[in-house]
């Protein structure tokens, strides 16, 4: 299952994924009911079973938040999409 058909806990909003050069961008929109603790465990699921790291963070006035989470496009990745 890639990681854009994996399931996103409630309110959890994936956005589609930008690949810039040798690296691949997922957008993810946190609404403000989202606890940091939860956002946290979130995220660390998200690096560490998919090689995902924190590239950004952006909070609105509103309170939702979102991040782009990236990772290095490997050879494998690439011959495995053509």
């Amino acid at each position: 299952m890639s990681d854009s058909q994996r399931s996103v806990p409630a309110g959890m909003t994936l956005e589609a994924g930008v690949v810039d050069g040798d690296w691949e961008y997922q957008p993810i929109r946190l609404p403000r009911d989202v606890s940091r603790l939860n956002a946290t465990a979130e995220l660390g699921l998200r690096a560490q079973f998919g090689g995902w790291e924190l590239a950004r963070t952006l909070l609105y006035a509103d309170g939702t938040r979102k991040v782009w989470l990236r990772r290095k496009l490997s050879r494998m990745r690439e011959a495995v999409s053509v």
